[in-house]
């Protein structure tokens, strides 16, 4: 089974994915596959380094992704464009890495998808779990947390999908509002009824 794990930035994501590996489930991290398919040397950096210029460029090479944020959120069209890039490479990523999984013997895999309501298609997947949390608690995250300004949270959190079309394609709906541990027993429930359905 292919089961797609999303919700809004800061809203619990990254804890609920944790708590999975550690459980032995494989998560495959859509975040961790898009900064792997432009890593300095691959067909996607030269792709970018060539749409948006060397002024997306860090001191080492690489791409320096606080100034392509920059841009891309501030422009719907440069966001669309750095997208049509590179989210082909990192679905077929994710292909690869699922048929691993699969082939190891896992009877489930989870994609972790920040975006999942944004760029793809929900129902292409066995089940969907959506990560809960109010805005304004992700606003105060993106804050204290990660030391973005109160524009920058704003930026991020309108450019998602909102709770409601999130909410609509969910089979499970996880509360990420509450303590790490609080959210990290949801995840424990879920894989102990996930197995028992598997057997």
């Amino acid at each position: 089974m292919r089961i797609a794990l999303t919700g809004g930035i800061a809203s619990g994501k990254t804890t609920a994915a944790d708590e999975l590996r550690r459980l032995g489930v494989p998560v495959i991290d859509y975040d961790q596959l898009s900064r792997d398919v432009v890593a300095p040397g691959t067909p996607g950096f030269e792709a970018v380094k060539q749409a948006f210029g060397p002024s997306v460029l860090a001191k080492d090479g690489s791409l320096d992704r606080a100034i392509l944020a920059q841009i891309v959120f501030k422009s719907p069209d440069a966001r669309q464009f750095l997208e049509a890039i590179v989210h082909p490479l990192v679905f077929q990523a994710a292909d690869r890495a699922d048929a691993a999984a699969v082939a190891a013997g896992h009877d489930f895999v989870v994609h972790e998808i920040p975006l999942l309501v944004e760029t793809m298609d929900p129902s292409a997947f066995d089940g969907v779990i959506v990560v809960e949390a109010p805005a304004w608690l992700r606003g105060r995250r993106l804050v204290n947390e990660r030391g973005m300004t109160m524009e920058q949270a704003n930026q991020r959190l309108t450019a998602q999908a909102s709770d409601v079309d999130r909410a609509a394609v969910a089979d499970f709906i996880w509360d990420g509002s509450g303590t790490p541990e609080a959210l990290r027993a949801q995840v424990r429930d879920w894989v102990d009824l996930m197995k028992e359905t598997a057997g």
